[in-house]
């Protein structure tokens, strides 16, 4: 595995941690979940969904993105079968305001389940 493989990889559990964070918030709200209210995970994620809204905005790439483009040398070398499939699933081929607009969106919805799945509150 080289280094560009691990960006890839870790990327790929960035990107997993956010999208079933977003299932798992109303999801573990209607069956009972406890760890969905927690202030720790809930704080990551929301940390996490901001970072890619702020550097979409800025117009800039994901620097996991970045990362990995450049230890692969700009995509010049053969990957192997299960880093393409990654790399088909992670990279789309849009404008970045497309995606600008729908991490922002997404954020939004992320503090809106702040208000609607509450964490619970710390015991003192």
């Amino acid at each position: 595995m080289t280094l560009s493989h691990l960006v890839l990889a870790i990327h790929f559990a960035v990107i997993a941690f956010n999208v079933l964070g977003l299932i798992a918030i109303p999801l573990g709200a209607l069956f009972g979940w406890r760890f969905v209210r927690a202030r720790l995970w809930r704080m990551l994620h929301a940390f996490s969904w901001a970072a890619v809204a702020l550097q979409a905005l800025a117009g800039r790439a994901c620097f996991l993105t970045v990362w990995q483009d450049e230890l692969a040398g700009g995509g010049g070398h053969s990957d192997p079968l299960v880093a393409r499939l990654v790399n088909a699933v992670i990279y789309w081929p849009l404008p970045l305001w497309v995606f600008a607009a729908l991490y922002v969106a997404t954020f939004a919805t992320v503090l809106a389940l702040f208000w609607l799945v509450p964490i619970r509150p710390t015991k003192r």
